[in-house]
């Protein structure tokens, strides 16, 4: 029986099943497991790369880290597919730098549990944790577009010749300037798919800056008088009801109105300094009327013919024009809106930029008013250097304080014929550059050539105010009013650069008048120094939120430099903190002299660090975006201007 039992082959295939199953089942498990395990990991890789790409564009509109953060984990959980987000895990890391592109990375960890496995290794005998992870990562490059302040020194030393070259300074700054705004337009061309990826503005200063007499109208300008400094060295209180009754000044709530039917059609507007290069006029042509002169005989002879005679002055009618426009200059702001972006509003009068007018300064410059060949007042010479108008004439023995404020001398007409003032001269005196060229989109050809074009019309002339010219560069790149071309200031991947060049130190003009009319310097940006801004007590505008250095009493040109400098850091400070980058440029400036010393570590200290470059004496440290120029090298300066530029634009 046994034997036969031995020789019995009809349980084999059984048997045999039996013992394959568990091979089979556990092939068909990895089978199935892995098919899942692909599924599921190309699922979270497609989540990953969405979410990446998704999360760049909320952080390059500016969402905070954490918001970001929340952001890429919600949109990576909500497309995971078939994947529970239970078994998934996500890492970002945003870009480390504040501004300027850098690197998006979401890493995802993907735990897989099979569905098979772990009981096919029952059936096998051998054991298996189960879960599986899986690890991957997605980088994103945050587009890179640069906004780029070109403030170029246009004050009149910059007519001289560089050193160690034939050439102007002014010449040698238009060609590295127009070799810079070359190089970074060939490299933006490669950044096809980000609009604007490079864009150019020109801020050319001297003792002031031109935004331009095309925004007269705008909001940002003072059109209603109301800020503090409208009216400084304006004196409207002659003008009153008692002496004209058809043509006086009221002020109420802090504003001069025109009151009077003799504003014609201007009744009840606000006196501004817009109102007055719209009022001043001057008789600027005149036409004979015809048969109006009369020929009157002198001699006559016995006879009673006439022997000699002559022709009485024929009658005219004259013919009046404005006499002058705004030409596009402004004032400093006062404290501490001169230093920052702050959006200007007619909340804050203050914040709101105000015209540059120059007022006339004492001594009449025409002394026949009626045109009847005879003058009517007797000159007096104090001394100054814009007297462009004539003073108020009917006031005794005024002052040279009076004769300088006293705005009715300004609704006088300028008679037909009478003295002209000197070239320069005039309500626009100090006002000495071109406009303000907003930023341009330098990978357009036409664009490129309004900022080319603009740089070879830069004409040296006057003095040297580099905060005021740096504050503008600032602005130009802003998105803030008053010029808002520029990208969001809380957009990420994009550089804001302030690149600014002189070749002297800060310079505001004194002049000692303490016996005339006190203004203690020539016209600028801050005005005259002499006067006092309203509730800073003994105060000028230029000495303001100025350390115990800047005597707040001494009208001296070396302590105005120093007060500017001391403006300036304030101003660097601020931009920087605002993630400005600012470069600087001194051109000429020697290092063996004391006052040029002192502006060279005023540029220095102005500049932001490099985020590539060590510095050469200190490998700990970053290098500083400072150059100290000269003529024969500033073309090789600003190659490597372009250089770091390049590094800032990195094609992603």
């Amino acid at each position: 029986m046994i034997r036969k039992f031995g020789r019995d082959r009809r349980g084999n295939y059984t048997l045999m099943t039996v013992i394959t199953m568990v091979p089979l089942m556990g092939g068909v498990a990895l089978s199935v497991d892995y098919s899942e395990l692909l599924r599921q990991k190309h699922a979270t890789l497609n989540a990953l790369d969405a979410a990446g790409l998704a999360t760049a564009q909320q952080v390059v509109s500016g969402a905070t880290d954490d918001a970001a953060r929340a952001y890429a984990k919600t949109f990576f959980e909500t497309n995971l597919g078939p994947v529970d987000p239970a078994n998934t895990s996500l890492t970002v890391t945003l870009p480390n730098n504040s501004a300027g592109g850098g690197t998006l990375k979401l890493c995802s960890a993907l735990t897989y549990h099979p569905y098979f496995l772990p009981a096919a290794a029952m059936l096998g005998g051998w054991t298996t944790s189960g879960a599986t992870t899986f690890t991957e990562c997605s980088e994103i490059r945050l587009k890179n577009t640069l906004e780029v302040a070109l403030v170029l020194d246009n004050s009149g030393s910059m007519n001289e010749l560089g050193s160690g070259t034939g050439a102007r300074r002014i010449d040698l700054l238009k060609t590295a300037a127009k070799q810079l705004v070359d190089t970074l337009a060939l490299q933006a061309q490669q950044m096809k798919q980000v609009s604007k990826p490079v864009q150019f503005s020109l801020v050319p200063f001297a003792a002031s800056v031109n935004v331009g007499p095309t925004h007269d109208l705008d909001s940002w300008m003072d059109q209603d008088g109301i800020s503090p400094i409208q009216h400084e060295d304006f004196d409207w209180t002659k003008m009153t009801a008692a002496e004209d009754p058809n043509k006086y000044a009221e002020k109420l709530n802090g504003v001069w109105y025109k009151r009077g039917t003799g504003w014609d059609d201007t009744e009840d507007q606000p006196l501004t300094r817009f109102s007055l290069f719209a009022d001043m006029t001057v008789e600027s042509g005149r036409e004979e009327v015809p048969n109006s002169k009369q020929y009157i005989c002198d001699h006559y002879r016995r006879n009673g013919t006439c022997w000699s005679g002559h022709w009485t002055t024929p009658e005219y009618i004259y013919t009046t024009s404005r006499y002058a426009s705004w030409q596009g200059c402004v004032e400093a702001r006062p404290y501490p809106y001169n230093n920052d972006d702050t959006t200007p509003s007619t909340a804050a009068p203050a914040t709101l930029f105000v015209p540059m007018f120059a007022p006339d300064e004492a001594g009449t410059l025409w002394l026949d008013f009626n045109r009847d060949g005879a003058n009517d007042v007797i000159y007096l010479n104090y001394g100054y250097g814009n007297n462009w108008w004539a003073d108020w004439p009917y006031t005794d023995s005024p002052t040279a304080s009076q004769r300088q404020s006293d705005m009715r001398k300004y609704f006088l007409v300028k008679p037909y014929g009478s003295k002209s003032a000197a070239s320069g001269d005039g309500p626009n005196s100090s006002c000495t550059t071109n406009p303000i060229t907003p930023l341009k989109d330098v990978t357009q050809l036409a664009q490129k050539e309004e900022i080319d074009n603009a740089i070879d019309a830069m004409a040296p002339n006057g003095n040297t105010n580099v905060p005021e010219g740096l504050a503008w560069g600032w602005r130009t790149v802003s998105s803030n009013e008053p010029f808002t071309e520029g990208r969001p200031n809380t957009e990420r991947g994009n550089d804001k650069v302030v690149i600014v060049l002189t070749d002297g130190a800060n310079t505001y003009s004194a002049v000692s008048d303490s016996g005339y009319a006190n203004n203690r310097s020539t016209y600028a940006a801050y005005g005259y120094t002499g006067l006092t801004y309203p509730g800073s007590g003994s105060v000028t505008r230029l000495f303001m939120n100025t350390s115990t250095d800047i005597g707040k009493t001494t009208y001296t040109g070396a302590n105005y430099t120093a007060a500017l400098d001391e403006q300036m850091q304030t101003l660097c400070g601020n931009a920087k903190n605002s993630n400005v980058l600012v470069m600087t440029v001194a051109l000429d400036l020697s290092t063996t002299d004391a006052g040029d010393k002192k502006a060279l570590d005023a540029l220095k200290a102005c500049s932001s660090d490099s985020r590539f470059r060590k510095d050469p004496t200190d490998p700990t440290k970053p290098a500083k975006l400072f150059w100290n120029a000269t003529g024969a090298t500033l073309s090789d300066n600003f190659r490597e201007i372009a250089n770091e530029l390049s590094n800032l634009r990195i094609v992603g």
